[in-house]
């Protein structure tokens, strides 16, 4: 009876813990790093838009101009919105979108600022404004990225701006600065050609009061983990790889929590709490980006380039190296692999029990996620580049083209599309979604989408000036701790 009685008041404690979190992070309302909570991409509990026009102001909420370039997604927590940006002394800087093969790196030896802004999620209106650091930029980047790629991460009290190899810069939420941590030069680019460089894009994950940054760099290659209050070291791993931009992604299972990585000679999960490596394998394609999700007791990871192009379906208790043999599809530790289907460019999508893959030239294919079995395969839009990782909610799935064309899908196994909606501007971004609005990061502002009364419908742009602060730090290289 004793034991019983211990039991219920366990079940109950455990409910009322439950109960507490939930309403500490109600449904849909965070967003709290790339592509959102837990990467899935995934915003229930509200009606979402499935058409607007911003010329005349239809189902616009608000428009805020942003100053420099950047391709950095906007993160939400509560009523504020966080993005980062780099801002070059040069007023034109040079970009080019759509599809096409390699070119020489982007040198850009002027002095940029690379600064954070915090939003009013419901107006739009600048709230701070806070330049990190200053400097010319250490690493050279490709003509379709920039030097602000990476989304911050939060976990609304702390947000977290990684500017690759100008450093690592925590602020509060009134944009006090609380710590900086300085990068040796991080060195994206292929390995077998020195003259090309991309920039660098791993987006931190805040987990447990805990940063998570993969940086898979020329130079050098490795996994980290710091403390979020002190910037201090906890572990790093080396990683045996080559460079790639992917970001990735705590997965809390039964057994340990765990740190899922993409990556070409080294895709693997790390214990989250000792950087011990938990399984791994190799292959797929040379340039890993799309970063790793997971659904239905499976990790899905997908990469492209060099002519391979696969998605792995990765049981969540593998164990070991499970690299798969030639001609294999399955294993002890993967439950199916398609080999020719995976992205280049976008992480895919799970939504219900449909995957979603699009690659960067528009073709859009849904699989069973369970069994690999394919619905369909479609083209949302010919001759454009497509770079943007979709989102998703209440029934509908976002795919948004390099040109800022929208494509609104309905979710399910049979292809529909809903609407097409245009932003007006080059969107590389992956939008986020927070209490029935979608953010769309675009080259010149972000854009604030929702369900509106006509009434409520009329064109706004948001004023972006607010008090600008001094240097957080000076363009000094350091080892990370």
């Amino acid at each position: 009876m004793l034991v019983a009685k211990i039991r219920c008041l366990s079940g109950i404690a455990l409910l009322l813990l439950v109960a507490i979190a939930q309403a500490e992070s109600p449904k849909g309302v965070n967003w709290p790093q790339f592509r959102g909570p837990h990467a899935s991409g995934i915003a229930e509990g509200h009606a979402l838009p499935e058409k607007w026009d911003l010329e005349s102001g239809e189902n616009v909420k608000w428009k805020t101009r942003i100053p420099g370039l950047a391709h950095s997604s906007p993160v939400v927590w509560g009523d504020r919105v966080f993005v980062t940006t780099a801002v070059s002394s040069d007023p034109n800087p040079f970009l080019r979108v759509g599809l096409y093969g390699e070119s020489p790196k982007h040198e850009e030896n002027v002095e940029h600022e690379f600064r954070v802004l915090c939003l009013d999620k419901k107006t739009g209106e600048v709230l701070w404004d806070r330049l990190a650091t200053r400097g010319v930029p250490k690493a050279s980047r490709h003509i379709k990225a920039t030097h602000a790629n990476c989304t911050p991460a939060t976990d609304g009290k702390k947000v977290i701006a990684f500017f690759g190899s100008q450093g690592m810069f925590c602020f509060d939420f009134n944009g006090n600065l609380q710590w900086m941590k300085q990068f040796n030069l991080l060195d994206a680019g292929p390995v077998d050609a020195t003259d090309l460089e991309w920039g660098f894009a791993s987006s931190p994950v805040i987990h447990d009061g805990k940063i998570v940054a993969q940086c898979d760099a020329r130079n050098e290659a490795f996994l980290a983990v710091w403390d979020l209050t002190t910037g201090k070291g906890i572990w790093k791993t080396t990683r045996p790889t080559y460079p790639g931009w992917a970001t990735p992604t705590v997965h809390v299972g039964t057994d340990a929590t765990q740190v899922i990585v993409n990556g070409f000679l080294h895709i693997g999960g790390y214990d989250f709490e000792t950087g011990r490596e938990l399984w791994k394998m190799r292959g797929g394609g040379d340039i890993p980006v799309p970063t790793p999700i997971v659904a239905n007791d499976l990790i899905f990871i997908t990469n492209a380039h060099g002519g391979q192009a696969p998605v792995y379906a990765v049981k969540t208790n593998a164990s070991g190296d499970i690299t798969l043999e030639e001609g294999q599809t399955e294993n002890k530790g993967i439950a199916w692999a398609h080999m020719k289907i995976g992205n280049y460019m976008q992480t895919p999508l799970v939504y219900g029990d449909n995957l979603y893959c699009c690659r960067d030239n528009g073709i859009m294919a849904n699989y069973d996620a369970r069994t690999g079995k394919k619905n369909y395969r479609e083209r949302l839009s010919g001759g454009v580049g497509f770079t943007a990782s979709p989102v998703a909610g209440d029934g509908k799935i976002y795919f948004t083209s390099e040109e800022g064309d929208v494509h609104v899908i309905k979710a399910g196994a049979d292809f529909e599309r809903l609407a097409q909606n245009a932003l007006g501007e080059i969107h590389m971004a992956t939008p986020a979604i927070s209490e029935g609005a979608i953010f769309f990061r675009t080259k010149d502002h972000l854009i604030a989408v929702a369900e509106l009364p006509k009434k409520e419908s009329e064109p706004a742009e948001s004023p972006a000036k607010a008090p600008i602060a001094e240097p957080a730090a000076k363009d000094k290289p350091t080892e990370p701790s």
